[in-house]
């Protein structure tokens, strides 16, 4: 599991995406490169990373279920997730 503060971190920069989403779109717009580079770094939505939502672990990340494969792997064989069952052939 990842640390407390990783997770952390990453809801403040989700926080500050959406807070400026708009301030961006609109200095794109007019092509205000000097008023992007004012604004804080962690506004910028390329600095997001995806996180499974239950470990926080950020690698082999399954967009479609929104988990790590390890996460993702453990309720598949409890049943937690409907319609994955293992293979077999």
């Amino acid at each position: 599991m990842a640390k407390k503060a990783w997770i952390e971190r990453d809801k403040r920069k989700r926080e500050a995406v959406s807070k400026y989403a708009a301030l961006r779109a609109e200095l794109k717009a007019k092509r205000d490169y000097a008023g992007l580079a004012k604004l804080p770094r962690d506004a910028s939505p390329v600095r997001l990373v995806n996180r499974c939502k239950i470990s926080g672990r950020r690698h082999a990340y399954l967009r479609k279920f929104a988990c790590s494969r390890l996460v993702f792997r453990e309720s598949a064989l409890s049943g937690l997730i409907p319609g994955v069952i293992k293979a077999s052939w």
